[in-house]
């Protein structure tokens, strides 16, 4: 290293490396939880795949709403409503903003742009140091810390740590998986560009760049790339082909997730820069088709933007003590340490992308409803203290193709972050954390995630056995459901308190602890309405799914107020609220009850709440 190179130290109990959602997810919980954060993220806008740079938007287990009771809540949910407050025609450039200042609104986070780690520090089977290269201040940063928390995608820590990893395919035998191989291979799913077109209103020409590989009716006959055009089978398609195919685009102003490329060695990180460029000819070339190709409702549209940055599928997958397996998500299992939950279909790519000509884009496996994610899957199984989050977590490869999606990566970085910060308060290693499962879950459920089969069992919150009355409420949605432990609506039932519309002094909620308590904060949890997307997208289909301005469901000006008796002790009225989980604070009062007056909501005629809670 020159001696003309700037070195930088600095020390935190845990380093986040990449700014991912699932990063920025694992290093705003971290923060939250009262650990030193550093967030170490290579490129110069976070977000990875769901960044302005490759402009993928976030999917999950509600499946692009075919689920709409899976949406995924917590801090990623919390981000993508503050976007939705300020950003309603989908501009990635203010989402990139938004994500920025997301995490440089946490006072124990440090964030590092272009800053690309280049190598650690091992000692004892831990990770000690990481050496990072930033490259806009010509500074060598070399960051301590206690926990590391690997967002990379591709599991570049746990690789340059030594970690034990897995690519390709595991073989039927190994983990009893029905639908995998008999043989273990390493075909992986390959990398994508996405573009953006928009109809001018008249005939746009478009001339193919020389370098574009040109593209006939025939090579493409399997993959939807048009208005007009007809999904061509061969006799093996199932409905589960078709139902993913949907999520493609149909028309040409977005897309296509099968523009992919594989590359052509054992490495699909080493080739990286060749597959990029190849992207580029193919991006171009299917483009050049839906031009000049023939009639594919593309006249009029003309290219506003290509990505030149590709989104990564697939690489390295990260061992824990617990390798996720395809028959655990097709069984709907609910784990003992479950902390996250995933509900995207089982959806492999063909090994070859958009070369292989004579075979379907995607085998899809369909998931019923949700099943949940261990622990032991987010921590490595022979480096003491990484941990994982993102599409690199302990999954065989069937398994890892429903994770893999942003949102399912997004909630397991908020349950990681928040389990690290964990290892900080109790001194431990990450493995450690098994001996408080019960708390971490708690925890989460708290901070708004959702665990299937799990609910409200926290002990410190009085409200669990408070007598709950309301001024009015619509059958179904009796005022004692926001004590019931669940936040959110599972199957027919509601889990939710709703009025019977709000009268001129508003709708009333009261908890009476039939006692005097202490109460210092009073959470709320209200209501979004699932059924409706609030996620940035290019996607035109996407675009249909959401409503102008935040869920008119959401409470918008409320009042809590704290009563000893038939005085009232406290108040708080919070005004113009675009999020789904608020905390009121007080200072330390003691009162019998609590009242929440809601006064207005974003556009509903009734009010909505999901669950209350109050802490000392």
């Amino acid at each position: 290293m020159s001696d003309k190179m700037k070195k930088k130290y600095a020390s935190y109990d845990v380093v986040v490396v990449g700014g991912g959602m699932s990063g920025i997810c694992a290093a705003i919980a971290s923060a939250r939880h009262g650990a030193r954060t550093a967030l170490v993220h290579a490129r110069h806008v976070l977000g990875g795949n769901a960044s302005s740079e490759v402009r993928m938007h976030i999917c999950g287990a509600s499946e692009s709403m075919a689920k709409p009771q899976l949406e995924e809540s917590g801090i990623v949910y919390e981000i993508m409503l503050d976007n939705k407050s300020i950003n309603d025609y989908y501009n990635f450039s203010i989402w990139d903003m938004v994500l920025f200042r997301a995490v440089k609104s946490e006072p124990n986070l440090t964030v590092y742009l272009n800053t690309a780690m280049e190598d650690c520090e091992c000692e004892g089977g831990e990770v000690k140091s990481i050496r990072a290269y930033q490259q806009t201040t010509e500074t060598m940063w070399h960051i301590d810390g206690r926990i590391f928390i690997d967002c990379t995608g591709n599991g570049t820590l746990g690789y340059l740590a030594g970690a034990e990893y897995r690519t390709g395919s595991e073989s039927s035998s190994e983990l009893g998986e029905r639908h995998a191989p008999e043989q273990p291979n390493n075909e992986r799913m390959g990398n994508t560009l996405l573009f953006k077109a928009v109809d001018r209103g008249t005939s746009v020409h478009f001339k193919r760049p020389d370098f574009a590989r040109p593209f006939t009716e025939e090579e493409l006959k399997y993959r939807m790339h048009s208005a007009r055009h007809k999904l061509s089978t061969k006799g093996d398609v199932d409905e589960s082909y078709l139902g993913i195919a949907s999520f493609g685009a149909t028309t040409v102003d977005y897309g296509y997730w099968w523009i992919e490329v594989t590359g052509k060695s054992e490495d699909i990180v080493d080739e990286f820069e060749e597959i990029r460029d190849e992207l580029v000819s193919v991006i171009y070339g299917v483009w050049d088709h839906l031009k000049n190709g023939g009639d594919h409702g593309a006249d009029n549209y003309d290219l506003e933007w290509v990505g030149m940055m590709p989104g990564t599928r697939e690489s390295r997958r990260l061992i824990g003590d617990y390798i996720l397996t395809s028959e655990d998500l097709l069984s709907n299992r609910c784990f003992d340490d479950a902390v996250a939950y995933g509900g995207w279909p089982i959806d492999i790519h063909t090994p070859g992308g958009i070369f292989d000509f004579d075979e379907l884009p995607s085998r899809v496996i369909g998931i019923k409803g949700a099943y949940t994610i261990p622990y032991r899957s987010y921590y490595s199984k022979n480096v003491s203290n990484l941990m994982m989050a993102g599409r690199n977590i302990s999954a065989s490869k069937l398994a890892f193709g429903s994770t893999r999606v942003i949102g399912t990566c997004a909630v397991g970085g908020q349950a990681v972050g928040t389990a690290a910060a964990m290892c900080i308060k109790y001194g431990c290693l990450p493995r450690g954390i098994g001996e408080h499962i019960g708390e971490l879950q708690q925890t989460l459920l708290r901070d708004d995630c959702y665990i299937p089969g799990y609910k409200n069992t926290d002990g410190n919150d009085h409200a669990r056995s408070a007598t709950v009355s309301a001024s009015s409420a619509r059958p179904g949605f009796e005022p004692e459901k926001v004590i019931n432990g669940i936040a959110r609506a599972e199957g027919d039932e509601s889990n939710m308190w709703c009025s019977d519309g709000i009268g001129e002094q508003g709708e009333a909620l009261s908890l009476s602890f039939g006692e005097r308590k202490a109460i210092s904060r009073v959470q709320l949890t209200f209501d979004t309405n699932f059924n409706y997307s609030i996620k940035v997208t290019l996607s035109g289909k996407r675009q249909k799914q959401q409503r102008v301005g935040v869920p008119e469901e959401l409470v918008k000006d409320y009042t809590v107020s704290l009563w000893d008796g038939d005085s009232r002790v406290a108040e708080a009225r919070v005004s113009n609220n675009c999020q789904r989980l608020n905390s009121v604070s007080f200072d330390s009062v003691v009162c019998d009850r609590i009242t929440v007056t809601v006064h207005s909501t974003n556009g509903a005629p009734d009010a909505h709440i999901f669950e209350i809670r109050a802490y000392s």
